[in-house]
């Protein structure tokens, strides 16, 4: 297999770290030239928590998340460009573009997204798990065609009550104006968390789109 790297960008609050375990559960073969990332986001107050202090990719005004809640634009593009310096970094290493997947939940899913849009290439996949679109359509014109071809994977726990499941469903339909296709796969009974059967299902995932050579 060739060299593949999966950037796991974590929630609001939380850290790196604490989501490493994670990459236990994927026990393919395919996963043995894995090389995994999981950053912490910067300490950044954050709007809805009162002002408070926390680790935040950037801000978020309103708990809890709708379709239609207010976006920092100024601040996801900041982050999205501290991640597309971790995918250089990882390219630069020999890291076949087609073998990057970028994946995240809560904020860090949101930040996937514009990530995985704004960079300028295809991507191997970019994994969303109860976030939501974290810009306006105004953002179209920065989207490459290469961008386009990038697989997106989304997943929300239907009774998620923190990112609403409504702003994940509107994420299909804006790719889709787009003119970019996405797997949008709904959790009955799941609230704001991830579990065993969306990582299981995005082992899968990852599998059929990895490149066996580099």
């Amino acid at each position: 297999m060739a060299r593949s790297f999966i950037l796991w960008l974590h929630g609001l609050g939380d850290s790196g770290p604490a989501n490493e375990p994670i990459k236990t559960l994927f026990t393919s073969p395919e996963f043995k030239r894995t090389t995994w990332s999981f950053p912490s986001a910067p300490f950044n107050p954050v709007t809805c928590n009162n002002g408070a202090t926390m680790t935040s990719w950037f801000d978020i005004y309103e708990i809890p998340v709708t379709a239609d809640s207010p976006k920092d634009e100024n601040g996801i593009l900041k982050a999205v460009q501290n991640v597309h310096a971790m995918i250089d970094k990882e390219l630069a290493a020999g890291t076949n573009p087609s073998n990057i997947f970028v994946c995240g939940f809560s904020q860090g899913g949101a930040l996937t997204l514009a990530s995985v849009l704004l960079y300028p290439r295809t991507l191997g996949g970019g994994a969303i798990f109860s976030g939501w679109v974290p810009f306006n359509y105004s953002i179209i014109e920065h989207i490459t065609p290469e961008a386009k071809k990038t697989p997106i994977l989304w997943s929300h726990g239907i009774a998620d009550r923190t990112v609403l499941f409504e702003a994940g469903q509107a994420g299909p339909p804006f790719l889709e104006k787009l003119g970019i296709s996405c797997e949008f796969k709904a959790y009955p009974g799941l609230a704001h968390s991830i579990n065993n059967e969306e990582l299981h299902h995005l082992e899968s995932w990852i599998k059929t789109h990895l490149r066996s050579s580099s």
